[in-house]
């Protein structure tokens, strides 16, 4: 008898996020989940035939946890180990885990659970920095519909009193200096409300559709010293979205990019690079997604300052002069609505954006 049908509840272990193993007091693998197929990059068949024991660079720890549960010394056994994928012996391949050892109503099997540390990590520090995007927003939408009455009255008042001033040359361009800087203020709330007023338009959305219209976009503005270059999965299905929306979104961080090139288009060396890939097993946000896209926008630019990487997504942040700081809060909304996240990583001489997508 196969293990599935000996435990007939073990179907669901599929579903989980993280990577769990019915095992013997000895170590003997009777059950993996495919979470734990697909981190290895083992096949389950092989899998099931072999040792926990053989899955950590040190297994000493987790065969004393082991027997502690199983003689019922502890009824939950917990430590830190480092699991080697696809079994090579390099330690530089191992993934660090924070692994779980409980009883079972079957006294000669175990369950371990396996959570990777650097995905909870992660997991924590994203649900942190979205609480703290989601309270900036609401905070500048509140500010901008405040302002925004105000305002009109403002452009109105120096309307008129244009039309009283109109005889004198130098009072007359006072009143233009205000209404334009009204109507610039004015255009400034516009953006920051307009996610929340333009309707999500649904339909068949492909990706390299939306890069290659980015793409022309961009070489328009930029016709020398920068290359784009392309590195697609074309095997990626089509999904529903707001293609304006996502356009926009990957707009937005590729041109951030493209300004941040400045001294390379000089030197006729600033590269872009965007890159599509299947991700497949991943957590969004605290939803699971047997499939998902990720979509690479590389660039070989300066990096994100130290003081911009924790504020890069907040509404009003710039790392440009003159820059509105919305660039970037408009595409993670535009991304969020779509269930999706936008993360970043940068050193010197390169900075990536990941935008991450659930694929049905």
């Amino acid at each position: 008898m196969n293990a599935k049908a000996r435990w007939p509840a073990a179907e669901g272990l599929d579903w989980l996020a993280t990577m769990v193993a019915l095992v013997q007091r000895d170590g003997h693998c009777m059950l993996v989940n495919s979470m734990v197929e697909n981190v290895l990059g083992v096949s389950r068949r092989s899998l099931e035939r072999g040792n926990i024991l053989d899955w950590f660079e040190d297994p000493a720890a987790l065969a004393d946890t082991l027997c502690a549960v199983a003689d019922n010394e502890v009824s939950t056994g917990r430590f830190d180990g480092q699991l080697r994928r696809s079994f090579t012996a390099d330690p530089e391949d191992g993934l660090l885990v924070h692994v779980i050892v409980n009883q079972t109503e079957h006294t000669d099997v175990l369950l371990v659970e396996m959570i990777e540390i650097e995905q909870q990590t992660r997991q924590h520090r994203e649900e942190r920095a979205l609480e703290q995007v989601q309270a900036g927003k609401e905070l500048v939408r509140n500010l901008a519909h405040e302002i925004k009455n105000p305002l009109g009255g403002i452009r109105g008042a120096a309307q008129l009193l244009a039309l009283e001033v109109s005889g004198s040359r130098e009072l007359t361009e006072y009143t233009e200096v205000i209404i334009h800087e009204a109507d610039r203020l004015q255009a400034l709330v516009d953006r920051l409300l307009a996610p929340h007023r333009n309707p999500h338009v649904v339909g068949d959305v492909n990706i390299h559709e939306v890069c290659e219209r980015v793409r022309s976009l961009v070489l328009v503005e930029y016709p020398r010293g920068l290359v784009i270059q392309r590195d697609y999965d074309t095997s990626l299905p089509e999904f529903r979205g707001d293609r304006e929306q996502l356009i926009q979104a990957v707009l937005n961080i590729v041109q951030n990019a493209a300004q941040a090139l400045q001294e390379q288009m000089a030197d006729d060396n600033a590269r872009i690079v965007l890159r599509t890939r299947a991700a497949r097993q991943v957590t969004i946000g605290k939803q699971r997604s047997r499939l998902a896209l990720e979509l690479h926008i590389e660039d070989n630019g300066p990096g994100v300052p130290d003081s911009l990487k924790d504020r890069l997504f907040h509404p009003l942040v710039s790392g440009r002069e003159g820059g509105s700081g919305l660039g970037l809060t408009l595409a993670q909304t535009f991304v969020q609505q779509h269930r999706g996240t936008i993360t970043c990583s940068s050193v010197p001489g390169r900075a990536l954006f990941s935008i991450l997508l659930p694929l049905p």
